[in-house]
């Protein structure tokens, strides 16, 4: 895969970023980029522009790992969620997963994609080799969240399926990659973001 630098950045900022790129956001990109070179073979661009799409949305832009509901704090994330849980704006959670356990450890979304429970904590800490469970803080590193966004799409860890199954030969599922991470969770909104990443990437028209 021929990847030109200047002309993704450029692209990018321009069709993704309102025409404003942060440090951070190029650093958090160029570590994604970095990462999934070290990680796959590297030769499907829209494999690549789809884990950039879904950091992209997982992190509302930042691309910088994020706390579930954009928290500065891990307290701060915890009352969050413990006051929309006791608004009833949480329908689909039966076990508050954020509270923090015996150790006080406390298992809400961190990263470039959100993680959330013990159990996925413990899956994604035995794929990436990083003690997750130990500290789930750790999730917020960005060197372990690009390997755990990685590896986790690249090996289905977060539902099931997996890139390949999205983005095989002859193959683009950009809508139903969404079921990677999130079932059909703004489905659309992450394909567009994934077709703008893979012209960026490849300077070619969205798409393919």
């Amino acid at each position: 895969m021929t990847f030109d630098e200047q002309r993704f950045f450029k692209t990018a900022r321009r069709d993704l970023f309102s025409g404003r790129l942060s440090t951070a956001q190029v650093s958090g990109m160029t570590a994604l980029i970095a990462g999934w070179r070290g990680l796959t073979d590297a030769e499907d661009p829209r494999r690549l522009a789809y884990c950039l799409a879904t950091a992209f949305h997982e992190t509302g832009g930042r691309m910088q790992p994020v706390r579930e509901t954009f928290a500065p704090s891990d307290r701060a994330a915890m009352l969050r969620l413990e006051r929309a849980y006791a608004a009833g704006r949480l329908p689909q959670v039966r076990t508050p997963y954020w509270r923090a356990d015996a150790e006080g450890r406390s298992w809400f979304g961190r990263g470039l994609v959100q993680i959330t429970h013990r159990r996925n904590y413990e899956r994604l800490s035995a794929a990436t080799g990083i003690d997750l469970v130990g500290d789930p803080g750790r999730a917020m590193e960005l060197d372990a969240a690009v390997r755990i966004l990685v590896i986790g799409m690249r090996d289905g860890l977060f539902s099931g399926v997996t890139l390949a199954d999205a983005f095989g030969r002859g193959t683009a599922d950009w809508i139903g990659a969404r079921r990677i991470v999130n079932g059909r969770d703004r489905a659309a909104l992450v394909a567009g973001y994934g077709q703008a990443f893979l012209a960026a990437i490849t300077g070619e028209g969205p798409g393919g």
